[in-house]
């Protein structure tokens, strides 16, 4: 395994480390003993960064991190969010006794005494002009309930305003072959600011993968049925905002990148690790079989120069007018 740093947080994370969207809930049926195996796959393969949330599942991953990493919080960190819980549009979600208490429900969920990257998860702009939540966030870093502070946003102009602020340590972004436009000045803006970037959604909601046909179907809890076109969240959460048959198609197109790097998940994964600005990749799992897929990405072939030129005139070209929402 390598480990990158997590920004100027003085944490060194692994290139390679996990959501647990999945494993909560929204991504259909998980079996709880199968997470907590994955999980502790994925701590002996060297993972020591786990990312995770209040809502998923109303808790329930944290509740399992919190199990799988019992004795090891001083090797294993984790980073959770905050806000989605209530009203993420009204500015008394982002209170400090609002936000000071989802920390703490937090807290006594993982059991731990301090969370190690605590975001906002996906504010609306307007919150992020205001900025009265950094703030809050500032007093609680200064108490030690957590450790550093970042967002989780949707798009690179929110991206980019986080920047401004000087607390943030680290963002966690939406990046993917199918969602390259960090690229352009989201990558070297963090990168100068010395602020850590999280890729979610490596994997485009599992499109990467290159295992679906167009027709495919997922279960009624399955944010990839009840949200595939941005009707309970943002839509660029859900197969990066395209549209699911289109993205299939599009899959199909890229089968090349499998060539010589044994499957579409290690290849889509290689190539953002191949990314200097990146911290680390965040990819869900729901078994031990997806957690060693993931972690095998590290040993494939990096992409050359005239690889990446190709799959990026294919973005601008096949892809891009395709994506919805904002991005």
């Amino acid at each position: 395994m390598k480990y990158r740093p997590l920004g100027k947080a003085g944490i060194d994370v692994s290139e390679i480390s996990f959501g647990t969207w999945a494993i909560g809930g929204s991504w259909g049926q998980t079996d709880e003993k199968e997470s907590l195996r994955a999980l502790d796959r994925a701590m002996d393969e060297g993972v020591n960064f786990f990312d995770t949330a209040d809502v998923y599942g109303d808790g329930k991953s944290e509740r399992l991190l919190a199990q799988a990493t019992k004795g090891k919080e001083d090797r294993i960190a984790i980073a959770t969010k905050f806000c989605r819980a209530g009203d993420i549009r009204d500015p008394a979600t982002y209170s400090e006794a609002r936000v000071r208490e989802w920390c703490e429900n937090s807290l006594t969920r993982l059991d731990r005494e301090a969370i190690d990257l605590y975001q906002i998860h996906c504010p609306p702009m307007a919150i992020l002009k205001d900025g009265a939540v950094f703030g809050v966030l500032d007093k609680l870093k200064a108490e030690g309930k957590i450790r550093a502070y970042g967002v989780s946003v949707e798009s690179v102009e929110e991206g980019l305003l986080c920047l401004g602020q000087p607390g943030v340590q680290a963002l966690q972004i939406i990046f993917n072959l199918f969602r390259q436009k960090p690229l352009a000045e989201l990558l070297p803006k963090a990168s100068e600011r010395g602020v850590g970037l999280l890729v979610r959604l490596p994997l485009a909601s599992g499109l990467l993968t290159g295992k679906f046909a167009s027709d495919a179907t997922f279960e009624a809890e399955d944010h990839r049925n009840f949200n595939r076109d941005g009707k309970s969240f943002n839509v660029g959460e859900t197969f990066a905002g395209l549209p699911f048959a289109k993205g299939a198609d599009l899959a199909r197109k890229l089968a090349w990148i499998a060539e010589g790097r044994e499957n579409m998940t290690r290849s889509s994964l290689r190539w953002l690790l191949d990314q200097p600005e990146i911290t680390c990749v965040i990819p869900g799992f729901k078994n031990v079989r997806q957690v060693e897929d993931n972690l095998g990405a590290m040993d494939v072939t990096p992409f050359t120069e005239e690889e990446r030129l190709r799959l990026t005139e294919f973005y601008e070209t096949d892809v891009h007018p395709y994506i919805r929402g904002s991005y």
